[in-house]
């Protein structure tokens, strides 16, 4: 069997912050930004892997979710408890000092965990959280 991963989906409310971030702060590169009714979605990626991609999506942007479901996902979204992503890089150092020289939210700073990894923590502008481990 031969499965990858080709795509993971996080909401956004704030396309030009979530934009800013993803491409300003992470240095991914935008891979397509489509607007239909109001609603934006941005596709972006790590240039070395073009196969893989994070979708910035509108939250809640399925006709079948509720009002009261609606609302409960943009609470989620405001405590940060909605969604979120594992990014790995080979220098944690560098690159904790590169987002929180910018506008990202640190969660926590570069700790050993118990369970045998190294991260940090950020949140995105929408609130979802990004934790990013070192590669060893």
């Amino acid at each position: 069997m031969d499965i990858t991963i080709h795509s993971a989906y996080l909401p956004q409310d704030d396309p030009d912050a979530a934009l800013a971030f993803y491409r300003d702060t992470l240095g991914f590169e935008v891979r397509n930004d489509v607007g239909y009714q109001g609603m934006r979605w941005i596709t972006v990626g790590p240039p070395d892997q073009p196969g893989t991609s994070i979708v910035l999506h509108p939250p809640a942007a399925d006709p079948g979710i509720t009002d009261d479901e609606r609302r409960v996902i943009a609470e989620m979204m405001a405590k940060g408890t909605y969604a979120g992503i594992n990014l790995a890089t080979k220098n944690l150092d560098e690159t904790f000092e590169r987002l929180q020289s910018g506008d990202a939210e640190v969660v926590q700073e570069p700790t050993d965990q118990p369970y045998g990894v190294r991260d940090c923590a950020f949140r995105d502008p929408a609130g979802n959280m990004v934790r990013i481990q070192e590669l060893r």
